[in-house]
């Protein structure tokens, strides 16, 4: 595909409170690996975009 990124976020949990997250995800692309977090929130969670902050988003050099 592309470059690995790790991103980093939080998300608000059901139970109200801010969850943090830890994703390794390849991507083409910072952009696009910031799509693919929220996406895999979204569906692992149930939780809408606007409920997810990305805080980072960092290239990983092999």
């Amino acid at each position: 595909m592309g470059q690995s990124f790790t991103v980093k976020g939080r998300f608000l949990a059901r139970r109200g409170y801010w969850q943090t997250f830890t994703k390794r995800l390849e991507a083409a692309s910072a952009a696009a690996a910031k799509e693919l977090a929220f996406s895999a929130i979204g569906g692992s969670h149930h939780v809408a975009r606007h409920l997810v902050t990305i805080e980072a988003v960092e290239a990983i050099v092999a």
